[in-house]
């Protein structure tokens, strides 16, 4: 029997929620998978968790006070699925993405060419299917090329990420210092340091549209106390965990430099 984990946080998006819910029980699947679903809630308040309990009783939903954001509640997730269970896979979803049936099975497929012991990245389309939204990433930030079997990448999204159980040994859970951002990327750029390749499919694994709007703590046309206020909440631009990131990949010089660059960014976003 292959185990997967799903493991998915939530906030205020119930409809998208319930969409992504239904696309994961309709996953063409080997006959000899299961899936567990682990949820974290972050203070929903539009009944997301109560309509997931109704309509999909057996997923395990774990509670956060909505100070978690993505990174934090996906490892309150993934904390709480290890400790149930010694699982095969680990398998990372956004909500907001409408997956395609075969998604699951072509991951496992994919992992099971590398030995179950690469991570292997799912990219998503956009809902009128003109371009890529999200996947793996190369070093200078641009997808790899499809359609030209599997592709070997430098770091990714974490839409749609298949964790083996061999990875998640070396690697463990995400770095909690992060609150929602950077998360996804420090995990891909700690695979390569212990030398763990991610690949990402050929082919799109489900579909989310891009958040396309300029973010508040840069936005030239907000006020500066918004910028400010904005560029040190989670789901900002944290010069703290910036700082974090950089350190941790690119050495002192370059996290100091990001650093003040990113609250001169928001200090005058017109002249960036």
């Amino acid at each position: 029997m292959i185990s997967v984990a799903i493991l998915m946080t939530v906030f205020n998006r119930k409809e998208q929620t319930l969409r992504c819910l239904d696309s994961i029980l309709s996953q063409e699947l080997p006959q000899n998978c299961k899936l567990t679903t682990y949820l974290t809630n972050d203070g929903c308040t539009d009944g997301t968790p109560e309509a997931v309990g109704d309509r999909f009783p057996d997923v395990k939903i774990i509670e956060g006070d909505g100070t978690l954001f993505w990174n934090r509640g996906m490892y309150a997730a993934w904390a709480a699925a290890a400790k149930d269970k010694d699982y095969d896979f680990y398998l990372w979803l956004n909500d907001d993405c409408l997956l395609y049936p075969q998604m699951l099975k072509m991951l496992l497929k994919a992992s099971s060419t590398k030995d179950d012991k690469a991570i292997i990245v799912g990219a998503t389309q956009t809902f009128d299917h003109t371009k890529q939204t999200y996947g793996g990433r190369m070093n200078d930030n641009s997808f790899p090329v499809m359609g030209d079997g599997l592709q070997p990448v430098d770091y990714f999204n974490g839409n749609i990420v298949l964790i083996p159980r061999q990875v998640f040994i070396r690697l463990g859970n995400l770095d909690s210092y992060f609150s929602h951002r950077f998360g996804d990327f420090d995990y891909g750029l700690r695979a390569r340091k212990v030398n763990i390749r991610i690949y990402q499919i050929d082919e799109f694994l489900g579909e989310c549209d891009l958040h396309e709007s300029l973010d508040k703590w840069c936005n030239p046309a907000v006020s500066f106390a918004e910028r400010w206020k904005a560029l040190w909440k989670p789901n900002g631009m944290p010069p703290h965990e910036v700082f974090h990131f950089e350190r941790k990949h690119h050495g002192l010089p370059k996290a100091c430099y990001s650093y003040f660059s990113t609250i001169i960014h928001c200090c005058m976003p017109s002249f960036w």
